[in-house]
């Protein structure tokens, strides 16, 4: 993929978080239906991801 403008790498990455999201709300609905997990452990797995996620990529991207 070439990528010119800043626009478009916006673009792009606003379409990988959302592909993100999706792939996480699904990780979460399958956890909750399957193995019966509280919503409070599934919260903090989902925070303790983000926040790895933030801490190691945020730097990168500034």
């Amino acid at each position: 993929m070439h990528i010119v403008d800043t626009n478009t790498i916006s673009h792009v990455m606003v379409a990988f978080v959302c592909f993100g999201l999706l792939l996480v709300g699904a990780l979460v609905l399958i956890m909750r239906l399957r193995h019966k997990y509280s919503p409070n452990l599934i919260g903090a797995l989902v925070g303790g991801m983000l926040c790895f996620l933030l801490l190691e990529f945020l730097p990168s991207l500034t």
